[in-house]
Protein backbone atom coordinates (compact mmCIF):
# COMPACT_ATOMS: atom_id res chain seq x y z
CA UNK A 1 0.00 0.00 0.00
CA UNK A 2 2.83 2.37 0.91
CA UNK A 3 4.53 1.74 -2.42
CA UNK A 4 1.27 2.42 -4.25
CA UNK A 5 0.85 5.78 -2.49
CA UNK A 6 4.44 6.76 -3.33
CA UNK A 7 3.95 5.75 -6.97
CA UNK A 8 0.74 7.78 -7.25
CA UNK A 9 2.44 10.78 -5.65
CA UNK A 10 5.32 10.51 -8.12
CA UNK A 11 2.88 10.42 -11.03
CA UNK A 12 1.10 13.52 -9.74
CA UNK A 13 4.39 15.39 -9.49
CA UNK A 14 5.32 14.34 -13.01
CA UNK A 15 1.89 15.38 -14.28
CA UNK A 16 2.24 18.76 -12.61
CA UNK A 17 5.68 19.26 -14.19
CA UNK A 18 4.32 18.34 -17.60
CA UNK A 19 1.51 20.83 -17.24
CA UNK A 20 3.89 23.58 -16.20
CA UNK A 21 6.17 23.04 -19.20
CA UNK A 22 5.19 25.00 -22.32
CA UNK A 23 4.53 22.80 -25.34
CA UNK A 24 3.91 25.60 -27.84
CA UNK A 25 5.34 25.05 -31.32
CA UNK A 26 5.33 27.79 -33.90
CA UNK A 27 6.85 31.05 -35.09
CA UNK A 28 6.64 34.43 -33.36
CA UNK A 29 6.94 37.22 -35.95
CA UNK A 30 7.77 40.82 -35.05
CA UNK A 31 7.95 44.28 -36.56
CA UNK A 32 10.83 46.52 -35.47
CA UNK A 33 10.27 50.28 -35.32
CA UNK A 34 11.99 53.51 -34.34
CA UNK A 35 9.91 54.94 -31.49
CA UNK A 36 12.11 57.48 -29.70
CA UNK A 37 12.11 61.27 -29.71
CA UNK A 38 14.79 61.15 -32.39
CA UNK A 39 13.67 59.08 -35.37
CA UNK A 40 16.12 57.02 -37.41
CA UNK A 41 15.91 54.64 -40.35
CA UNK A 42 15.84 50.94 -39.58
CA UNK A 43 17.19 48.90 -42.54
CA UNK A 44 14.61 46.76 -44.32
CA UNK A 45 16.42 43.54 -43.39
CA UNK A 46 16.20 44.48 -39.69
CA UNK A 47 12.64 45.84 -39.74
CA UNK A 48 11.12 42.36 -39.33
CA UNK A 49 12.22 39.55 -37.02
CA UNK A 50 11.14 36.10 -35.94
CA UNK A 51 11.82 33.40 -33.39
CA UNK A 52 11.04 29.75 -34.04
CA UNK A 53 9.78 27.91 -30.97
CA UNK A 54 9.44 24.23 -30.12
CA UNK A 55 8.73 23.77 -26.43
CA UNK A 56 11.94 24.81 -24.65
CA UNK A 57 13.89 25.23 -27.92
CA UNK A 58 14.27 28.57 -29.71
CA UNK A 59 16.03 29.54 -32.94
CA UNK A 60 16.58 32.98 -34.44
CA UNK A 61 18.69 34.69 -37.08
CA UNK A 62 17.14 38.13 -36.62
CA UNK A 63 19.39 41.13 -36.03
CA UNK A 64 17.32 42.60 -33.17
CA UNK A 65 17.96 39.47 -31.06
CA UNK A 66 21.72 39.22 -31.68
CA UNK A 67 24.13 40.16 -28.90
CA UNK A 68 27.05 40.61 -31.31
CA UNK A 69 27.49 41.73 -34.94
CA UNK A 70 29.41 38.49 -35.49
CA UNK A 71 26.47 36.27 -34.49
CA UNK A 72 24.78 34.58 -37.44
CA UNK A 73 22.19 32.58 -35.51
CA UNK A 74 21.31 31.49 -31.98
CA UNK A 75 19.86 28.17 -30.86
CA UNK A 76 18.45 27.88 -27.32
CA UNK A 77 17.83 24.44 -25.86
CA UNK A 78 16.37 24.92 -22.40
CA UNK A 79 19.31 26.50 -20.50
CA UNK A 80 21.96 26.07 -23.22
CA UNK A 81 22.68 28.64 -25.92
CA UNK A 82 24.60 27.76 -29.08
CA UNK A 83 25.68 30.61 -31.35
CA UNK A 84 27.22 30.48 -34.80
CA UNK A 85 29.63 33.40 -34.96
CA UNK A 86 31.48 34.43 -38.11
CA UNK A 87 34.83 36.16 -37.58
CA UNK A 88 36.13 35.24 -41.06
CA UNK A 89 36.11 38.76 -42.55
CA UNK A 90 37.76 40.26 -39.46
CA UNK A 91 40.44 37.56 -39.44
CA UNK A 92 41.08 37.96 -43.18
CA UNK A 93 41.47 41.72 -42.73
CA UNK A 94 43.84 41.40 -39.78
CA UNK A 95 45.88 38.68 -41.47
CA UNK A 96 46.19 40.83 -44.58
CA UNK A 97 47.68 43.53 -42.34
CA UNK A 98 50.32 41.15 -40.98
CA UNK A 99 48.58 39.85 -37.87
CA UNK A 100 49.29 36.27 -36.84
CA UNK A 101 47.09 34.01 -34.75
CA UNK A 102 47.51 30.71 -32.95
CA UNK A 103 44.18 29.72 -34.50
CA UNK A 104 44.51 28.82 -38.20
CA UNK A 105 40.88 28.14 -39.13
CA UNK A 106 38.31 30.06 -41.15
CA UNK A 107 36.85 31.96 -38.20
CA UNK A 108 33.38 30.46 -38.43
CA UNK A 109 32.87 29.27 -34.87
CA UNK A 110 30.28 27.59 -32.65
CA UNK A 111 30.10 29.22 -29.22
CA UNK A 112 28.14 27.30 -26.59
CA UNK A 113 27.21 28.22 -23.03
CA UNK A 114 25.12 26.37 -20.45
CA UNK A 115 23.49 28.31 -17.62
CA UNK A 116 22.18 27.10 -14.28
CA UNK A 117 18.80 28.11 -12.89
CA UNK A 118 20.64 29.73 -9.98
CA UNK A 119 22.28 32.11 -12.48
CA UNK A 120 18.93 33.87 -12.70
CA UNK A 121 18.00 33.95 -9.02
CA UNK A 122 18.79 37.66 -8.86
CA UNK A 123 16.31 38.70 -11.54
CA UNK A 124 13.42 38.56 -9.05
CA UNK A 125 15.26 40.38 -6.27
CA UNK A 126 14.99 44.17 -6.09
CA UNK A 127 18.59 45.21 -6.71
CA UNK A 128 19.28 48.94 -7.08
CA UNK A 129 23.07 48.82 -6.89
CA UNK A 130 24.92 50.77 -9.63
CA UNK A 131 25.48 48.52 -12.64
CA UNK A 132 22.86 45.99 -11.49
CA UNK A 133 19.34 45.21 -12.69
CA UNK A 134 16.20 43.35 -11.69
CA UNK A 135 12.84 42.40 -13.22
CA UNK A 136 9.57 43.67 -11.82
CA UNK A 137 6.63 41.47 -12.79
CA UNK A 138 3.55 43.70 -12.66
CA UNK A 139 0.50 41.84 -11.37
CA UNK A 140 -2.90 42.44 -12.94
CA UNK A 141 -1.80 44.38 -16.04
CA UNK A 142 -2.33 42.55 -19.32
CA UNK A 143 -3.11 43.30 -22.94
CA UNK A 144 -3.68 41.25 -26.06
CA UNK A 145 -0.83 41.06 -28.56
CA UNK A 146 -1.04 38.91 -31.70
CA UNK A 147 -3.89 36.90 -30.18
CA UNK A 148 -2.11 36.10 -26.89
CA UNK A 149 -2.56 37.54 -23.41
CA UNK A 150 0.61 39.49 -22.65
CA UNK A 151 1.68 40.29 -19.10
CA UNK A 152 3.63 43.39 -18.09
CA UNK A 153 7.19 43.33 -16.83
CA UNK A 154 9.70 46.14 -16.19
CA UNK A 155 13.46 45.66 -16.31
CA UNK A 156 15.08 48.15 -13.94
CA UNK A 157 18.72 48.84 -14.88
CA UNK A 158 20.92 51.13 -12.79
CA UNK A 159 23.86 53.02 -14.30
CA UNK A 160 27.15 53.88 -12.57
CA UNK A 161 25.46 56.80 -10.80
CA UNK A 162 22.64 54.60 -9.55
CA UNK A 163 20.04 56.12 -11.89
CA UNK A 164 17.30 53.73 -12.99
CA UNK A 165 16.69 53.22 -16.73
CA UNK A 166 13.47 51.16 -16.77
CA UNK A 167 12.48 49.17 -19.86
CA UNK A 168 8.88 48.03 -20.27
CA UNK A 169 8.22 44.57 -21.70
CA UNK A 170 5.04 42.63 -22.39
CA UNK A 171 5.52 38.86 -22.41
CA UNK A 172 3.60 35.59 -22.67
CA UNK A 173 4.31 32.77 -20.23
CA UNK A 174 2.49 30.37 -22.60
CA UNK A 175 5.37 30.42 -25.11
CA UNK A 176 8.97 29.28 -24.77
CA UNK A 177 11.06 28.02 -21.82
CA UNK A 178 10.18 28.96 -18.25
CA UNK A 179 13.58 30.69 -18.02
CA UNK A 180 14.24 32.30 -21.38
CA UNK A 181 18.03 32.70 -21.50
CA UNK A 182 17.79 34.50 -24.85
CA UNK A 183 16.22 37.39 -22.91
CA UNK A 184 18.09 37.30 -19.61
CA UNK A 185 16.01 34.62 -17.93
CA UNK A 186 12.53 36.16 -18.20
CA UNK A 187 9.59 33.83 -17.59
CA UNK A 188 8.41 33.33 -21.14
CA UNK A 189 8.54 35.06 -24.53
CA UNK A 190 8.59 38.85 -25.04
CA UNK A 191 5.80 40.04 -27.31
CA UNK A 192 6.61 43.75 -27.09
CA UNK A 193 9.64 45.59 -25.80
CA UNK A 194 11.14 49.07 -26.13
CA UNK A 195 14.89 49.55 -25.69
CA UNK A 196 16.90 52.74 -25.36
CA UNK A 197 19.28 53.16 -28.31
CA UNK A 198 20.88 56.34 -26.91
CA UNK A 199 20.77 60.02 -27.90
CA UNK A 200 16.97 60.15 -27.78
CA UNK A 201 16.52 57.11 -29.99
CA UNK A 202 14.54 54.00 -29.10
CA UNK A 203 13.66 50.72 -30.77
CA UNK A 204 10.42 48.83 -30.20
CA UNK A 205 9.78 45.30 -31.40
CA UNK A 206 6.20 44.03 -31.34
CA UNK A 207 4.79 40.61 -32.19
CA UNK A 208 2.50 40.97 -35.21
CA UNK A 209 1.69 37.32 -35.84
CA UNK A 210 2.10 34.07 -33.92
CA UNK A 211 1.84 31.10 -36.26
CA UNK A 212 1.17 27.81 -34.50
CA UNK A 213 2.69 24.53 -35.63
CA UNK A 214 4.80 25.82 -38.55
CA UNK A 215 8.12 24.35 -37.36
CA UNK A 216 9.95 21.06 -37.80
CA UNK A 217 13.16 19.54 -36.42
CA UNK A 218 15.17 20.72 -39.44
CA UNK A 219 14.37 24.35 -38.51
CA UNK A 220 16.57 24.01 -35.41
CA UNK A 221 19.68 22.63 -37.13
CA UNK A 222 22.83 24.76 -37.14
CA UNK A 223 24.26 25.72 -40.54
CA UNK A 224 27.20 23.74 -41.91
CA UNK A 225 30.78 24.98 -41.97
CA UNK A 226 31.14 26.08 -38.32
CA UNK A 227 33.61 24.52 -35.89
CA UNK A 228 33.66 24.36 -32.10
CA UNK A 229 36.87 25.23 -30.23
CA UNK A 230 37.77 24.31 -26.69
CA UNK A 231 37.10 27.00 -24.09
CA UNK A 232 40.84 27.53 -23.77
CA UNK A 233 41.41 27.96 -27.53
CA UNK A 234 38.39 30.27 -27.80
CA UNK A 235 39.72 32.43 -24.97
CA UNK A 236 43.15 32.56 -26.64
CA UNK A 237 41.63 33.65 -29.95
CA UNK A 238 39.54 36.33 -28.25
CA UNK A 239 42.59 37.76 -26.49
CA UNK A 240 44.71 37.71 -29.66
CA UNK A 241 41.94 39.43 -31.64
CA UNK A 242 41.65 42.12 -28.97
CA UNK A 243 45.43 42.66 -28.91
CA UNK A 244 45.72 42.92 -32.69
CA UNK A 245 42.81 45.35 -33.02
CA UNK A 246 44.33 47.51 -30.27
CA UNK A 247 47.68 47.53 -32.08
CA UNK A 248 46.10 48.61 -35.36
CA UNK A 249 44.08 51.35 -33.68
CA UNK A 250 47.28 52.68 -32.07
CA UNK A 251 49.08 53.04 -35.39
Amino acid sequence: MKRTIIAVAALLVMAGSAMAQNTFKGIVKYKVESTGEVAFQIPDEAAVAEIKVSGNDLYTKSAIFKDSPFTECTLVQNLTTTQCQDFSQLLDYLRSNGSEFTYQGSGKLIVKHTYKESDFDSVDIEDKEPGHFYYEYVNGETKEIAGFVAKKMIRHTYDAEGVDHPVEMWYSDEIGPKLNVLFGGIKGMPLQCTTDAGEGRAITYTATEIVKGKVKEADFLLPAGYEQLSDEDLETLGQELSDEIELLQGE
